[in-house]
């Protein structure tokens, strides 16, 4: 029997029956270690909404009451598997409870119009090598704006941001229009304070167009790659 695993966490022994989990299976904690592991058994996972939503709603359950380390939506697993997984994982998946321990990811999507003038457009009456070539150059000069701009982002919100994010995780942005990612990691008693400086970086920069979702569960630091590759995935 396979196991379909929604989350890591730590201090939860018991959950609550009445969130379904996919496929409308029943949801139990699976004790590793000192880790609980959400898990439901299941040989295989159809990838419909319905499940997405499952996946999305056990691991926000568990997050109103701890902070979660969510699994890949569409991981399966044997309990075996799942044990020496986490045996041999033990002390980087307790420095990564650590690290999210009575945190948030709040997401900011940030929008400008590039200043930069855009790479030069191919030529239609050029031949079929410089074409390409001068394609090849425009995806170079596209990449390291994307770049420089994503950099940019990163130490405009770091200075103004300072200590209210713990950790971030940022996108590239596309090519005219500015659009980026932005995941920051904060302290669960500090959204109050993230969301007002939020506010303040709007009236201070206009020019950034700056949406801001969340708080969510820490999908974007999670980052657990497990092992077996073949043996996991959905159907």
């Amino acid at each position: 029997m396979k196991l379909y695993a929604y989350c890591l966490c730590a201090e939860l022994d018991a959950f609550d029956n009445s969130v379904p989990g996919v496929s409308e299976a029943a949801v139990r904690v699976l004790k590793i270690e000192d880790i609980s592991v959400l898990v439901s058994d299941c040989e295989a996972v159809p990838v419909t909404q319905e499940n997405t939503l499952a996946h999305a709603a056990v691991v926000r359950a568990v997050f109103t009451r701890t902070t979660p380390v969510p699994f890949r939506f569409g991981t399966l697993a044997t309990e075996q598997q799942l044990r020496s997984f986490i045996t041999t994982n033990k002390r980087a998946l307790a420095n990564k409870l650590a690290h999210l321990r009575g945190c948030v990811e709040m997401d900011l999507k940030t929008t400008w119009q590039s200043s930069n003038p855009s790479p030069n457009k191919p030529n239609p009456a050029a031949g079929p090598g410089t074409a390409f070539l001068l394609e090849k150059r425009r995806e170079l000069v596209g990449d390291d704006q994307a770049l420089a701009e994503r950099a940019e982002l990163s130490t405009f919100f770091r200075t103004e941001l300072g200590s209210l994010i713990k950790d971030e995780k940022i996108g590239l942005p596309s090519e005219k229009t500015t659009v980026t990612k932005v995941y920051h990691l904060v302290e669960s008693a500090r959204i109050k304070e993230y969301r007002a400086r939020v506010e303040e970086l709007r009236a201070q920069r206009p020019e950034l167009q700056l949406d801001l979702s969340g708080p969510w569960p820490p999908y974007s630091f999670a980052n657990i790659e497990l092992e077996f590759g073949s043996q996991f995935g959905v159907s």
